[in-house]
């Protein structure tokens, strides 16, 4: 009777310390939970997003994405944003997601975005069809599913809809992270790409990991 309780107290002991290193260990990470209101409609993330990201950095078993292409057709400067990548998070890497797929629900404001060639096509029920035989390794090269996905872009909707493409075609939603926009990131990791020198504008952007896509020398499906 007595070892049973003495295994039972030793039980006891051992989950209450795993319970305390789980809780008060950095490298966990809580769930992904949207945040409410207009962010939470981009499905902007509660816990992980512009103001924490930087506690978030550096994880070997995370990849980061931004979302944003070098210059969008888009008129983002209509919505208070800009329309160039002027800037990004250390540790993060281009995907410009109007490559991945057709961009739809944007403000009225901004127009239309690119309308070139992509990876997808979304269908009407909400599901996804690939354009070239690549498709998916393309994506599951520079998403893998074994990583958490952290994701930004410039205010949020790009973030957004990539997690709802990759979720669609079978990525576990609960390792992915919409972190919101790089236009209100304030952090100290930040990486600037537009410089001002009285009115000229340049952008450095030799400084971006940016992953283009060669779709001249992808297989179309037929």
């Amino acid at each position: 009777m007595k070892n049973k309780v003495f295994i039972t107290i030793i039980c006891l002991l051992l989950l209450g310390i795993a319970s305390v290193f789980i809780f008060s260990n950095p490298n966990t990470l809580p769930k992904p939970k949207v945040t409410g209101g207009e962010r939470g409609q981009l499905g902007i993330d509660k816990n992980i997003n512009e103001q924490t990201i930087d506690k978030y950095l550096g994880r070997d078993d995370s990849v980061y994405r931004d979302m944003r292409m070098l210059k969008d057709p888009g008129n983002y400067e209509a919505i208070g944003g800009d329309s160039y990548l002027s800037g990004i998070v250390k540790g993060f890497e281009v995907v410009p997601y109007p490559l991945l797929t057709e961009v739809k629900g944007l403000p009225e404001a901004v127009g239309d975005s690119y309308t070139g060639k992509t990876l997808f096509t979304q269908n009407e029920d909400g599901t996804y069809s690939p354009n070239y035989e690549e498709s998916m390794d393309y994506l599951e090269y520079y998403f893998p599913k074994d990583k958490y996905i952290f994701l930004m872009c410039g205010g949020g909707g790009y973030a957004g809809m990539t997690k709802n493409l990759l979720v669609s075609l079978g990525w576990d939603e609960s390792k992915i992270y919409n972190v919101g926009g790089y236009w209100y990131y304030s952090g100290k990791n930040n990486i600037k790409i537009k410089k001002t020198n009285g009115d000229k504008v340049t952008y450095d952007f030799w400084k971006v990991n940016y992953h283009d896509i060669d779709f001249d020398n992808m297989t179309e499906v037929k």
